[in-house]
């Protein structure tokens, strides 16, 4: 009886070393992209997708620690262990499926183009043909615009972050932009940089490169991390976190709102 307790003591060690015990998420996020997620003053990370996560993580009962990384590295970062889950406004597509996992909907992520107000311009190939259009360098709408408009004579510009493609479509030297619906009409357009510029043509869908709704980022081997943050999410919203946290930063609902 003995030997066989010890075997038993054994094999539970051995299960315990396996076995991940998360106590600290790391999270990798692009901080140029409010409201969903940016810097304040201080330093402080802050955003919907923060708020969020600090929820996500008080149900699992872990700490979070963000990891700031340019949106074009996430999954290379991801899979190299900079950090655990990809919090980032991240758009489910095929292609990222084959790399990672994702846990279940974060929220909708439609596509539009924004130019100066009174614009003729529209979201088609033949309407931008000779025009400059920015997007956010590793985003879907890259994916998109490089491959139904840029053969046709549209001049796609990529940027590191969504800051500069805003800064460049204010100064001028962009002709539009693509981008996230949601986060380009609360984190832009209805601020003062925003002033003078508008929708140009209707959303933009395509489910093979745009995807559909942005989820949370996890490597393939983590699948226990995967089930923590999809039962932290049925709580979030069967507790009503989730809705009094997009009524703080949106007029609409984003968790269903095409």
């Amino acid at each position: 009886m003995k030997k066989l307790a010890l075997c038993v003591a054994l094999a539970v060690m051995a299960t315990g070393a396996v076995a991940k015990e998360w106590k600290t998420v790391r999270i990798g996020v692009d901080a140029s992209y409010p409201p969903f997620e940016s810097k304040a003053a201080s330093g402080q990370m802050v955003g919907f997708d923060v708020d969020l996560t600090r929820a996500l993580c008080a149900k699992m009962n872990v700490r979070c620690v963000w990891v700031e990384q340019d949106f074009d590295g996430m999954i290379p970062a991801l899979k190299g262990r900079k950090f655990d889950m990809i919090v980032s406004s991240l758009t489910v597509t095929d292609q990222r499926r084959a790399q990672i996992d994702f846990s279940d909907k974060l929220f909708d992520a439609p596509t539009r183009m924004i130019a100066k107000a009174g614009s003729p311009l529209l979201p088609t190939a033949g309407s931008l043909k000779g025009k400059t259009i920015g997007v956010e360098q590793g985003s879907t709408q890259e994916t998109y615009a490089k491959a139904y408009w840029q053969p046709n004579g549209v001049n796609v510009v990529t940027y590191q972050n969504q800051d500069q493609v805003y800064a460049d479509l204010t100064s001028g030297r962009l002709d539009a932009a693509l981008q996230d619906e949601v986060q380009a009409n609360a984190g832009f357009l209805k601020t003062p940089r925003g002033k003078g510029f508008a929708w140009a043509g209707p959303e933009v869908k395509d489910p093979k490169t745009l995807g559909d709704g942005t989820a949370i980022g996890v490597r393939k081997d983590d699948s226990d991390l995967r089930t923590m943050l999809n039962q932290a999410l049925a709580q979030i919203h069967q507790d009503g976190t989730f809705n009094r946290l997009e009524k703080q930063y949106f007029d609409l609902d984003i968790y269903s709102s095409h």
